[in-house]
């Protein structure tokens, strides 16, 4: 399976992205070259391979899921840039 300059430029206009003829190409090589080291991968033995749920063996440190009290408001606001009696003030993002 190989990669051509029309799959390049369908899968750039599924994601808006405007291409060049030399990107296109570029893409093209690079995706072909993916799909050749893929072909490679497939080729190793792994029949008796237990699959990995993470590369590397680290130890899990999880924190216990305890339930706390929320934060008081007052305690919450004393955190704010800029707050009223009872509420975070933002920058308006919307006119």
């Amino acid at each position: 399976m190989s990669v051509t300059k029309d799959d390049v430029a369908y899968m750039a206009n599924l994601a808006r992205l405007r291409l060049n003829d030399h990107e296109i190409e570029q893409y093209q090589n690079d995706m072909n070259k993916i799909l050749e080291y893929m072909e490679l991968l497939n080729q190793v033995n792994t029949d008796d391979i237990e699959p990995l749920e993470h590369v590397l063996e680290l130890p899990a440190k999880y924190r216990k899921d305890v339930a706390k009290p929320p934060v008081d408001h007052q305690e919450a606001l004393k955190n704010a840039p800029d707050a009223d009696e009872d509420y975070f003030r933002v920058p308006r993002v919307i006119d």
